[in-house]
């Protein structure tokens, strides 16, 4: 099957081995793989690609993959959050950030990098259970460019 390519505004935070992603999934149902998946699945592009208003929480540690949608997540929090870490990471100082009740982050500096350990807490009626996932260090200079190039795709 051909990929789907997907657009929208989307904050990875951490390595390529261990992350969480605060993303808003858009996908284009003029896409070449997108038409086949709906063909296959028997709707049309358009239902196959939804609303793209509906945010979710990616995770993974060594290969071990979960994800849940946020319900009622909008733009301006995801904002709010991301405002909230690039305040903290520009001060120096040891900080905690939250996104709904769903993920906080802990980061402390270390040198020019930052250790950060997310904790995440599934939403009711989801089957994972919380995790704890360490996800430094990151380089200070490259978390703070995410940080504003997230903010700007929400624009």
């Amino acid at each position: 099957m051909s990929p789907i390519a997907m657009g929208g505004p989307a904050l990875f935070i951490g390595t390529d081995e261990t992350y969480v992603a605060l993303l808003r999934p858009e996908l284009d149902p003029a896409d070449p793989g997108l038409r086949l998946a709906a063909e296959q699945a028997g709707v049309t592009p358009e239902e196959f690609a939804g609303p793209g208003n509906v945010w979710a929480l990616m995770l993974d540690a060594d290969g071990e993959g979960d994800g849940f949608e946020l319900p009622g997540a909008r733009d301006i929090e995801a904002d709010d959050f991301a405002e909230q870490l690039q305040r903290a990471v520009a001060e120096g100082e040891p900080f905690a950030a939250e996104a709904g009740n769903f993920l906080r982050l802990a980061a402390r500096p270390a040198g020019d990098t930052w250790q950060l350990t997310a904790h995440v807490t599934p939403p009711e009626g989801h089957d994972g259970a919380p995790r704890t996932l360490e996800l430094g260090p990151l380089p200070t200079a490259e978390l703070l460019a995410d940080l504003e190039e997230f903010r700007r795709s929400l624009a």
